[in-house]
């Protein structure tokens, strides 16, 4: 069976609520594409070096037919699939996005033997992933999950940031053990917050982007309210 058709559009909000498909984003040197799947509206992105056409996945969440579509519909080659943390609402198309694909796969070393398919390649804090002419920095987040990554990329203008579930509009991601809370706001606080400038743009897990000068005003109440 062949993949679904999908819709690109490219006019770029951000808010999939609304959108049958995905968005693209044009930046330079880059074009950012993002869709929700899944009955949890997972965020997928594919992220593609418009120089090489090479391409990294970010999150093949669920509705691995879709997800394929999406890659079908894109100019383009992907060179990498990458998984931002252990959590099974981000890997369920996993296996089947790999199989259909060949692509090999990564994700951060210590979340990696959560994850029940073959890791390609063990992502370290501060680790570069390279896609095409492109740059991906690693950032270990502590919290949400024990080895949460978060990358950035730089389009020589700005940075994008994809936070996985670590950092939210509106809040850090959830958290369950004691202390925890307080160790993922430290660690966005000090390798986000206080590593990027304020347009940085958020691109998260689940929902709508935001940008790190958005959030910035709002550690204080973050860390008097617990969550």
């Amino acid at each position: 069976m062949s993949a679904p058709e999908i819709t690109v559009t490219d006019t770029y909000t951000g808010d999939l609520s609304e959108t049958d498909g995905a968005q693209r984003r044009s930046v330079s040197g880059a074009t950012i594409t993002k869709m929700s799947v899944g009955p949890m509206d997972n965020n997928v992105y594919v992220v593609t070096c418009t120089e090489t056409g090479d391409q990294l996945l970010i999150d093949a969440a669920n509705d691995a037919d879709d997800i394929l579509g999406l890659v079908e519909a894109l100019p383009g080659t992907p060179r990498l699939i990458f998984t931002t943390h252990q959590h099974f609402d981000h890997w369920q198309a996993l296996a089947a996005v790999r199989e259909a694909t060949g692509v090999p796969t990564a994700a951060g070393r210590i979340d990696a033997p959560e994850i029940p398919v073959g890791t390609d390649r063990l992502i370290d804090d501060g680790d570069t992933i390279e896609i095409g002419a492109l740059r991906f920095s690693a950032i270990h987040l502590v919290g949400h999950t024990p080895g949460s990554i978060a990358l950035a990329m730089s389009d020589g203008e700005r940075t994008h940031l994809f936070t996985g579930d670590s950092l939210f509009p509106g809040g850090v991601g959830k958290t369950w053990q004691p202390g925890d809370f307080e160790i993922l706001l430290d660690d966005v606080s000090t390798k986000l917050f206080d590593r990027f400038d304020d347009d940085t743009i958020v691109y998260p897990g689940h929902g709508l982007d935001t940008t790190i000068g958005t959030e910035r005003p709002q550690l204080g109440q973050w860390r008097e309210r617990g969550w």
